[in-house]
């Protein structure tokens, strides 16, 4: 049975985290994804992180396997003219540049809807298209800020902050994935295409959940509060002699088991915490008498005694304990895939499992134009000599 997306042709624009993100996800799920970038540079991601080789680098890796790379100049008539041909041929668009960006290259959507008005065109942007902030740059760090989760990520009374991967990114890519996977399913009704638009900013805002509808009941912004659950107590990471664990006793059934295994039951009757609403009233008081007794437990014990108990636990790891761990192995999320120049390159997974369809990795991340003649002469029918005057021209 073929894949979701396979027959799907993508155009991808994009660089950097979030559209090549949501192209990561279309790609996985079977569309051809032609990745287009400029001569020379290419996607400012291939300077970023490890190097294998030069032009390919751990992060650009990371994100850009099941595409193919052809690089043209886009600020030239004839390489315009090449885009143009392109939307032609494709199904859907991703671009993430700044609002403005694409109207001066032509290769907005309106210019390519008139050409091909069955194009779903995807816009990602750091703070949408339209008011005061539309035209600024938007990168990740940027977003999580404006977007309100660094405000109250971070330990009490220290400085805000940022998730530990571009969040900010990552959703905006996720989200456009799912847009355009929408767009294309309204396509098959209606038989047109659309613009599809989201940002960085409106992204960070939809994660915010329980905390926004906190602040609609409340008034109140939540202030930086460690690892704790606000509602929830105790909900948190611990110290052991050897590492941190994170447990959650999220009612007070759990409660009562988590005392009994650690042997503190005078602390489940305590009128002080004795229902959550008071312990979350108490931490201050209860966090300190908690840690006095997990820390005479090594942390692979403690997990141990918490998980037979069947109290929620987990360790905190480190990326070498997470990829060495039987779970992780028994997923089947780090696969590899080999580069004809650069051997075998370990990735993540895709995180989606299907019964039938199955996503794949069926090509490794691709060096900076490295299918252009390939895409010129297959999908555009150039000929050899049409092909070598536009490299003349630096065209490609």
């Amino acid at each position: 049975m073929d894949n979701h997306m396979k027959g799907i042709k993508i155009l991808d624009f994009s660089q950097a985290l979030a559209g090549p993100y949501c192209t990561l996800m279309l790609g996985d799920s079977g569309a051809e994804i032609i990745k287009v970038e400029r001569p020379g540079s290419g996607d400012m991601s291939r300077a970023w992180g490890a190097e294998f080789t030069p032009g390919m680098n751990s992060y650009f890796a990371s994100i850009n396997r099941n595409k193919k790379c052809m690089t043209i100049r886009m600020d030239s008539d004839e390489g315009r003219e090449l885009i143009h041909k392109l939307a032609a041929w494709a199904d859907v668009v991703v671009e993430n540049y700044r609002p403005g960006v694409t109207q001066k290259l032509g290769m907005d959507y309106d210019t390519l809807s008139a050409i091909n008005p069955r194009l779903v065109y995807c816009s990602i942007t750091g703070f949408g298209s339209v008011g005061p902030d539309a035209k600024r740059p938007g990168f990740d760090l940027i977003a999580q800020g404006m977007g309100g989760i660094m405000g109250f990520t971070g330990e009490k009374g220290r400085t805000p902050t940022k998730v530990g991967v571009a969040i900010g990114d990552i959703i905006a890519g996720m989200f456009g994935a799912y847009g355009v996977m929408r767009a294309l399913w309204e396509r098959e009704r209606s038989g047109e295409g659309q613009l599809v638009e989201t940002s960085l900013l409106e992204g960070q805002m939809a994660l915010l959940t329980f905390q926004a509808g906190r602040f609609f009941t409340t008034g109140e912004s939540p202030k930086p509060a460690g690892n704790i659950h606000p509602l929830i107590a105790p909900y948190e990471t611990f110290p052991t002699k050897d590492g941190y664990i994170n447990i959650a006793a999220g009612n007070d059934g759990l409660w009562s088991k988590f005392c009994t295994e650690l042997g503190i039951e005078d602390l489940e009757k305590d009128p002080r915490f004795d229902t959550n609403p008071k312990r979350v009233q108490n931490r201050e008081e209860l966090v300190p008498l908690l840690e006095k007794e997990t820390v005479k437990f090594g942390k692979d014990e403690l997990l141990d005694k918490m998980a037979k108990a069947r109290i929620p636990v987990g360790p905190v790891n480190t990326l070498e304990e997470l990829f060495g761990s039987e779970q992780v192995k028994a997923l089947q999320t780090v696969q590899e895939v080999v580069h004809e120049k650069i051997g075998p390159m370990k990735v993540i997974a895709s995180p989606i499992n299907y019964s039938k369809t199955p996503d794949e990795i069926r090509t490794p991340p691709s060096l900076l134009g490295e299918h252009t003649d390939e895409i010129l002469a297959g999908v555009l029918n150039l000929s050899e000599t049409d092909i070598a005057a536009l490299k003349e021209k630096s065209i490609i």
